[in-house]
């Protein structure tokens, strides 16, 4: 029994489940953020172009891309656990889960060399 739960937590899928609950934590993580750049956009015109002369920064533009990798991987792996619920079970799971992970990190490339 404990052999068998070892090799499921190195199985993609099982990788697949957990950067699906990490994304989502770390989109949890940001909120907070976001709502501060939006409460800084009501609170007046200068301190919203003040933050958003602050986000033209190479580093915050590296994070905007690993968001958008984020977004890009939980969106992916809650259509993969929609389709693993409301659709019968076949043996391309593994596939799938692969190249959600290869759309992903396209996306997230794309947007990077878009930004910079």
């Amino acid at each position: 029994m404990i052999g068998r739960i070892v090799k499921q937590r190195g199985s993609v899928l099982w990788l697949a489940a957990m950067v699906h609950r990490l994304s989502g934590l770390a989109l949890a993580i940001f909120l907070p953020l976001h709502f501060l750049a939006l409460g800084l956009a009501i609170d007046g015109e200068a301190r919203l172009q003040s933050f958003m002369r602050w986000t033209d920064q190479p580093l915050v533009k590296a994070a905007e891309g690993g968001l958008v990798f984020l977004l890009t991987v939980h969106l992916l792996g809650g259509i993969r656990l929609l389709v693993i619920e409301n659709l019968d079970w076949h043996d391309g799971q593994k596939q799938l889960a692969t190249l959600a992970a290869a759309v992903s990190a396209l996306v997230g490339f794309i947007f990077l060399v878009r930004v910079f």
